[in-house]
């Protein structure tokens, strides 16, 4: 299993290192540019998640009907050119031009689908949980490369190198990762999208990667604004708050990551990441000295680094295996333009009102986001039978659409078997076998 996501999860890594990298010092290059002002910087930060938002949908629906590589590479090139139009920017609107070129590629949701195409039921949950873990490690790498890196060679360094890791991805994901299996579905015909809208667990996990994201690129916003402004660090001193943000963040990884898979807690876990977001912010807003500063910082990212292992697996728990891109698409839009706001709003409001007011507001709505959480059910652990079709009777399967133990059943025709989802409470297997057969 773990030989066939690793490519993926590469991919999946460096597409969010290349994004996460200049993040930690955006802020303070693009102010500098021709035109800039503290709202456009915002948009920059945020805007590659415009085009993310926009286009996550469409790349999940295609990467469905056309294939997941085909969408991929496609995302991963206008990724590489975005990054090369960032790299020679030398005013603000070409910098908002490059940013909104490389949120285009939005690959994100259609990654994790081909991982879930991949990978047997049982084993999805470690390979969700690898995955994450791999975003959550490229966070934490950027946090000290992109300083260290961009302060030494520039900015614009780090574009060009975003764009060579989007280039080495596409020769991962044409020569390394196998074709998933063909998948075929009947549903009676019926593959209703409303359905993913109208699933309330998945309409909170919609909010929920809002909401993080949003926090997110807000603290991005002001970290190196508050540091460099008001404590009057410079570029090359911010390695000293992020390296123990990546060193802790890492450290709450793997234990966030096993309550959640193994031991089935990921609403817990989502609470207590939401619960030290509102305690960091507290302690960013009203930080009269660097030390407490970074400590509210490293707060906030332990938070942010517990949350994102487990996200995405989360998600397509409540996802029918026919719409698992387009759920994760939308999963994926939600998070992105929670993105978008999180640097609009850092931008227009950071010179207008005073942050200690900013982060009282942000401590009511993560008092309201966990009251949210708290609502989701953790998912029940279901069993999966798999069995050949020259075992059975085809038109026996369309019987279980009415069984209300079967949660779903689809055909995997290129190892010609059929998967049958069930709940081992309201069925056993011996008695499903006998349905079918």
């Amino acid at each position: 299993m773990f030989k066939l996501i690793l490519p993926l999860s590469t991919i999946i890594a460096l597409r969010f290192l290349g994004l996460f990298l200049v993040l930690p010092i955006l802020s303070v290059y693009a102010i500098q540019l021709q035109g800039a002002t503290t709202t456009l910087v915002g948009l920059v930060i945020g805007g590659y998640a415009l085009t993310q938002m926009i286009f996550q949908v469409p790349f999940g629906m295609m990467s469905d009907k056309l294939g997941r590589k085909g969408t991929i590479v496609t995302g991963l090139l206008l990724f590489a050119i975005g990054s090369i139009v960032c790299a020679m920017a030398d005013d603000i609107y070409i910098m908002l031009l490059g940013r909104f070129l490389q949120g285009s590629g939005a690959i994100a949701a259609v990654v994790t689908a081909m991982i879930s195409d991949l990978v047997k039921e049982e084993q999805r949950p470690k390979a969700m949980a690898i995955m994450g873990s791999f975003i959550g490690m490229s966070f934490a790498v950027s946090m000290l490369a992109g300083p260290t890196i961009g302060a030494y060679t520039g900015v614009s360094t780090l574009f060009y190198g975003i764009s060579i890791m989007a280039l080495v991805s596409i020769y991962i994901i044409l020569k390394k990762v196998p074709n998933p299996p063909k998948i075929s579905h009947t549903y009676n015909g019926k593959s209703k999208f409303k359905d993913v809208f109208l699933n309330s667990n998945l309409v909170k996990m919609n909010i929920t990667n809002f909401l993080q994201k949003g926090l997110m690129t807000f603290a991005f916003m002001i970290i190196p604004m508050v540091l460099i402004r008001t404590f009057e660090w410079d570029l090359k001193d911010l390695w000293q708050v992020y390296l123990p943000s990546m060193i802790f963040g890492i450290l709450a990884m793997a234990p966030a990551a096993i309550m959640a898979e193994k031991k089935g807690k990921f609403k817990e876990i989502l609470i207590i990441g939401v619960a030290l977001f509102a305690i960091s912010y507290l302690i960013i807003g009203n930080a009269d000295t660097p030390l407490m500063f970074g400590f509210g910082v490293v707060v906030f990212f332990i938070g942010f680094n517990m949350h994102e292992p487990i996200m995405q697996s989360l998600a397509t728990k409540f996802a029918k295996v026919h719409q698992r891109g387009f759920t994760l698409a939308i999963f994926n839009s939600f998070g992105y333009f929670g993105t978008f706001l999180g640097g609009l709003i850092g931008g227009i409001f950071y010179e207008s009102v005073a942050l200690d007011d900013l982060v009282i507001i942000i401590a009511v709505i993560c008092l309201l986001w966990a009251g949210l959480i708290a609502t989701i059910p953790n998912p029940i652990k279901k069993k999966n039978l798999y069995i050949s079709l020259d075992e059975i009777k085809k038109d026996k399967l369309e019987s279980l659409h009415t069984n209300s133990a079967i949660d779903e059943w689809f055909v995997n025709e290129t190892e010609h078997i059929a998967i049958i989802k069930y709940n081992e409470d309201l069925i056993k297997e011996e008695s499903l076998i006998k349905l079918i057969k």
